[in-house]
């Protein structure tokens, strides 16, 4: 019986994603197979709204359930608690994806005002806010013109377009991640880190363990460990890593340009996987150093111009479009010096100005978690330049990416 009502659990709860999320894709996906083989069909397809963050507070319910099947928690008997597990609102439509385990003891836990954590969470919505106004939304506004009308463009202009989306989605989520966190220790509760610095990483597995970290981590104990994980030969591990980024990909959007971006990142980091390097870099880059090696640099600079290079079929609307934007890029025109407006040289510059922060603080929590340990004539004129930015350099506003998913 606990089996039967385990698996009516997961079935309704991926059932209602499979209808909202899905439901248009394997239609119409199915309607173009028949057309190749000559069959005309016009499947009904639905016209509904996306339920904001689905994909996010499925895969929160789904732990709940997960973990009390496998006797990692017990069930809770207060609505009122488990309801507020479920419906938390800093996390509830772009995550991070919190697990029964480590959220509903903090629920349950008799919690009262701590001064030192309410200042940090504001330190980190603070740091959240500018990522996302001021790094993400004008890194769109350049992002977008260049991927919505790639004609024409030269592929140093594409190129440019390609590396602004990567610091947009990153400045986007991580922003949102960083905002949710601070807002939450508000209130006296830690949710699960969700970045952690991912664009200084060395190889692809370290990128996967810095990005989103709770969606990599419930996709490795709830469906590669299941799977087999790495314990039944090489083979095993091949196969299980390429289900993961596939599902990974499918998660993200009912689109073939996101499978094939897991597929991808599938593909990046195999030769860790098959060499077992994948476990290499677990230690922060230049640790306790104020740059990097030579070697270091390198590693760094290789992997996010794979990162990138994924970013693009993200992004891209259809396939067809990421094939014709990568072939842009590497065409003889790469070498052409792109004509950049002078605006765009500004937002440069704050992505420079950003990512030396992010370098500096990446030994702590969060990029300004170390900054309380600085005297305040220096803390309080960052805080003030940091706003000051927000006012001055208010992008045309942006929806946050994460909430389609």
């Amino acid at each position: 019986m606990k089996r039967f009502w385990f698996w009516l659990s997961i079935s309704i709860n991926l059932g209602f994603l499979g209808v909202f999320k899905y439901y248009n894709f394997f239609a119409s996906s199915f309607a173009d197979a028949l057309a190749n083989l000559g069959l005309q069909v016009n499947p009904s397809t639905l016209s509904v709204i996306l339920p904001v963050g689905i994909s996010f507070y499925t895969f929160h319910g789904l732990s709940y359930v997960i973990d009390i099947y496998k006797g990692r928690i017990n069930p809770e008997r207060n609505f009122t608690d488990y309801a507020v597990f479920v419906s938390f609102f800093p996390l509830l439509v772009a995550g991070p994806i919190e697990r029964a385990t480590h959220l509903l003891p903090q629920i349950k836990r008799y919690r009262q005002f701590d001064y030192t954590k309410a200042v940090d969470g504001l330190r980190q919505i603070l740091w959240g806010l500018f990522k996302k106004i001021v790094i993400a939304d004008n890194c769109a506004d350049i992002a977008n013109k260049i991927f919505d009308n790639p004609a024409g463009q030269p592929g140093s202009m594409l190129l440019l377009g390609a590396v602004f989306f990567a610091f947009q989605i990153y400045g986007d989520f991580s922003g949102y991640s960083d905002i949710a966190l601070g807002t939450a220790r508000l209130f006296g509760i830690e949710l699960l880190k969700n970045f952690s610095f991912p664009y200084f990483s060395r190889d692809i597995a370290e990128f996967w363990r810095r990005w989103h970290i709770s969606l990599s981590t419930w996709f490795r104990d709830y469906l590669y460990i299941p799977l087999g994980g790495s314990k039944g030969g090489l083979w095993m591990k091949v196969r299980n890593t390429f289900i993961i980024f596939l599902v990974s990909g499918f998660w993200h959007g009912a689109n073939w340009t996101f499978i094939i971006w897991g597929a991808l990142n599938a593909l990046f980091i195999m030769p860790s996987i098959l060499f077992n390097t994948n476990r290499d870099n677990l230690n922060i880059v230049a640790e306790g150093k104020y740059l990097p090696g030579l070697r270091d640099f390198m590693k760094i600079v290789l992997t996010f111009s794979l990162t990138v290079f994924a970013w693009i079929f993200f992004r891209a609307k259809s396939v067809s479009d990421a094939i014709a934007y990568v072939k842009g890029i590497f065409s003889s025109s790469l070498f052409v010096m792109p004509d950049v407006p002078e605006s765009t040289l500004v937002v440069a510059l704050l992505v420079f100005g950003f990512l030396l922060v992010e370098w500096i603080g990446r030994e702590g929590n969060f990029s300004l978690s170390n900054l309380v340990k600085l005297p305040v004539t220096i803390r309080w004129p960052f805080y003030f330049c940091l706003i000051l930015l927000l006012f001055i350099y208010q992008g045309e506003a942006q929806t946050f990416i994460y909430f389609q998913f």
